[in-house]
Protein backbone atom coordinates (compact mmCIF):
# COMPACT_ATOMS: atom_id res chain seq x y z
CA UNK A 1 0.00 0.00 0.00
CA UNK A 2 2.66 2.27 0.95
CA UNK A 3 4.05 1.82 -2.07
CA UNK A 4 1.52 3.57 -4.57
CA UNK A 5 1.35 6.50 -2.03
CA UNK A 6 5.31 7.22 -2.21
CA UNK A 7 4.40 7.00 -6.76
CA UNK A 8 1.98 9.40 -6.52
CA UNK A 9 3.24 11.74 -3.65
CA UNK A 10 6.75 11.66 -6.26
CA UNK A 11 4.73 12.10 -9.49
CA UNK A 12 2.41 15.03 -7.92
CA UNK A 13 5.51 16.63 -6.33
CA UNK A 14 7.05 17.00 -9.60
CA UNK A 15 4.39 17.72 -11.47
CA UNK A 16 3.59 20.66 -8.91
CA UNK A 17 7.02 21.78 -8.79
CA UNK A 18 7.35 22.01 -12.97
CA UNK A 19 3.67 23.58 -13.00
CA UNK A 20 4.54 26.56 -10.27
CA UNK A 21 8.06 27.13 -11.93
CA UNK A 22 6.79 27.59 -15.05
CA UNK A 23 3.87 29.83 -14.06
CA UNK A 24 6.37 32.08 -11.93
CA UNK A 25 8.76 32.32 -15.46
CA UNK A 26 6.07 33.26 -17.69
CA UNK A 27 4.44 35.62 -14.90
CA UNK A 28 6.67 37.38 -13.17
CA UNK A 29 10.73 36.44 -13.66
CA UNK A 30 10.46 36.26 -17.49
CA UNK A 31 7.72 38.95 -18.15
CA UNK A 32 8.90 41.13 -20.18
CA UNK A 33 10.96 38.02 -22.21
CA UNK A 34 14.60 38.25 -21.59
CA UNK A 35 17.86 36.69 -20.88
CA UNK A 36 18.75 36.81 -17.00
CA UNK A 37 22.25 35.27 -16.60
CA UNK A 38 22.94 33.73 -13.45
CA UNK A 39 26.29 31.95 -13.28
CA UNK A 40 28.94 32.04 -15.97
CA UNK A 41 27.10 28.97 -17.99
CA UNK A 42 23.85 28.93 -16.72
CA UNK A 43 20.96 31.53 -17.67
CA UNK A 44 16.91 32.20 -17.56
CA UNK A 45 15.98 32.20 -20.77
CA UNK A 46 12.40 31.92 -21.92
CA UNK A 47 11.47 29.15 -25.09
CA UNK A 48 8.45 27.10 -26.27
CA UNK A 49 9.10 23.61 -27.70
CA UNK A 50 6.52 22.49 -30.17
CA UNK A 51 8.42 19.30 -30.66
CA UNK A 52 9.66 16.68 -29.12
CA UNK A 53 13.09 16.18 -26.14
CA UNK A 54 15.18 19.44 -27.57
CA UNK A 55 12.84 20.52 -29.89
CA UNK A 56 13.20 17.58 -32.21
CA UNK A 57 10.75 17.48 -35.24
CA UNK A 58 8.48 20.55 -33.90
CA UNK A 59 7.97 21.22 -37.72
CA UNK A 60 6.70 17.51 -38.61
CA UNK A 61 4.42 18.03 -35.09
CA UNK A 62 3.27 21.48 -34.97
CA UNK A 63 -0.39 20.95 -36.62
CA UNK A 64 -0.06 18.50 -34.47
CA UNK A 65 -0.26 18.78 -30.58
CA UNK A 66 -2.68 16.31 -29.87
CA UNK A 67 -0.88 13.41 -30.97
CA UNK A 68 1.90 13.69 -28.89
CA UNK A 69 -0.59 15.06 -25.92
CA UNK A 70 -2.61 11.26 -26.29
CA UNK A 71 0.93 9.52 -26.66
CA UNK A 72 2.52 11.60 -23.61
CA UNK A 73 -0.33 10.71 -21.55
CA UNK A 74 -0.67 7.09 -22.17
CA UNK A 75 3.12 6.62 -21.32
CA UNK A 76 2.86 8.34 -17.73
CA UNK A 77 0.07 6.07 -17.06
CA UNK A 78 1.62 2.88 -17.94
CA UNK A 79 5.22 4.30 -16.31
CA UNK A 80 2.70 5.43 -12.78
CA UNK A 81 1.34 1.85 -13.22
CA UNK A 82 4.34 0.35 -13.47
CA UNK A 83 5.67 2.97 -10.70
CA UNK A 84 3.19 1.32 -8.15
CA UNK A 85 3.39 -2.03 -9.16
CA UNK A 86 7.34 -2.22 -8.28
CA UNK A 87 8.82 -3.36 -5.29
CA UNK A 88 12.34 -1.78 -6.02
CA UNK A 89 12.32 1.52 -4.33
CA UNK A 90 14.84 3.22 -6.40
CA UNK A 91 13.06 1.80 -9.73
CA UNK A 92 9.57 3.26 -7.76
CA UNK A 93 11.01 6.80 -7.91
CA UNK A 94 12.84 6.94 -10.91
CA UNK A 95 9.06 5.57 -13.02
CA UNK A 96 7.09 8.30 -10.77
CA UNK A 97 9.86 10.91 -11.60
CA UNK A 98 9.60 10.19 -15.46
CA UNK A 99 5.67 10.10 -15.45
CA UNK A 100 5.42 13.67 -13.48
CA UNK A 101 7.45 15.14 -15.59
CA UNK A 102 5.54 13.91 -18.54
CA UNK A 103 2.14 15.08 -16.97
CA UNK A 104 4.29 18.86 -16.74
CA UNK A 105 5.02 18.83 -20.21
CA UNK A 106 1.65 17.64 -21.57
CA UNK A 107 -0.20 20.25 -19.67
CA UNK A 108 1.89 23.02 -21.05
CA UNK A 109 0.78 21.14 -24.62
CA UNK A 110 -2.59 21.30 -24.11
CA UNK A 111 -3.18 25.00 -22.16
CA UNK A 112 -0.55 26.43 -24.84
CA UNK A 113 0.16 24.20 -27.75
CA UNK A 114 3.99 23.90 -26.85
CA UNK A 115 6.01 23.19 -23.32
CA UNK A 116 7.56 26.09 -21.73
CA UNK A 117 11.25 26.22 -21.01
CA UNK A 118 13.62 28.43 -19.53
CA UNK A 119 16.64 27.30 -18.15
CA UNK A 120 19.62 27.64 -20.11
CA UNK A 121 23.20 26.04 -19.81
CA UNK A 122 25.83 27.01 -22.25
CA UNK A 123 29.76 27.42 -22.62
CA UNK A 124 30.96 30.65 -24.75
CA UNK A 125 28.23 30.84 -27.66
CA UNK A 126 27.11 26.89 -27.78
CA UNK A 127 23.43 26.73 -25.79
CA UNK A 128 22.11 23.45 -25.03
CA UNK A 129 18.76 23.51 -25.58
CA UNK A 130 16.64 25.01 -23.05
CA UNK A 131 14.36 22.95 -20.81
CA UNK A 132 12.71 22.50 -17.59
CA UNK A 133 11.75 21.28 -14.03
CA UNK A 134 9.57 18.63 -15.90
CA UNK A 135 13.12 17.50 -18.30
CA UNK A 136 15.36 17.35 -15.32
CA UNK A 137 13.18 14.69 -13.74
CA UNK A 138 13.02 12.60 -16.79
CA UNK A 139 16.25 12.65 -17.29
CA UNK A 140 17.02 12.41 -13.59
CA UNK A 141 14.19 9.52 -13.58
CA UNK A 142 15.66 7.44 -16.57
CA UNK A 143 19.38 7.60 -14.75
CA UNK A 144 17.70 6.21 -11.85
CA UNK A 145 16.00 3.84 -13.68
CA UNK A 146 19.18 1.92 -15.67
CA UNK A 147 21.45 2.49 -12.29
CA UNK A 148 18.42 0.02 -10.82
CA UNK A 149 18.30 -2.26 -13.14
CA UNK A 150 22.23 -2.44 -13.49
CA UNK A 151 21.69 -2.94 -9.44
CA UNK A 152 19.24 -5.50 -9.86
CA UNK A 153 21.38 -7.33 -12.13
CA UNK A 154 24.48 -7.69 -9.42
CA UNK A 155 25.10 -10.77 -7.64
CA UNK A 156 24.21 -9.86 -3.74
CA UNK A 157 27.43 -9.89 -1.37
CA UNK A 158 25.82 -13.48 0.55
CA UNK A 159 24.77 -15.41 -2.59
CA UNK A 160 26.84 -18.57 -3.37
CA UNK A 161 28.70 -19.10 -6.25
CA UNK A 162 27.98 -22.03 -8.80
CA UNK A 163 30.59 -24.95 -8.48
Amino acid sequence: MRSWRTALIVCASVFALDQLSKWAMLTHVLNPPRIIPLLSFFNFRLGFNTGISFGMFSDLLAGSPWLLIVFALAVAAVLLAWAMRTEQPMERTALALIAGGALGNVTDRWRQGAVTDFLDLHWNEWHWPTFNIADVAITVGCLLLVLSNVKAGQPTKNATKPV
